[in-house]
């Protein structure tokens, strides 16, 4: 995992998140996770990239995610 990378998510979002979907538990949320989530964000964004480019677009668009 990239040491400087920058953290891709709005942490009170997905705080707010699992507290809301975790049921009765009202579980809380690791700094680590936002780190862990942010670098698979970040494999998709890569991927959609590449895609656009294969297709010959310049634009990013919802197909290209996987």
């Amino acid at each position: 995992m990239e040491e400087a990378a920058e953290i891709l998510v709005v942490v009170s979002k997905v705080k707010q998140y699992i507290r809301s979907h975790s049921g009765g538990s009202q579980m809380n949320t690791s700094e680590a996770v936002m780190e862990v989530l942010s670098t698979k964000i970040r494999g998709y964004l890569d991927d959609a990239i590449r895609s656009a480019v294969q297709n010959g677009r310049k634009t990013v668009l919802d197909r290209d995610l996987p």
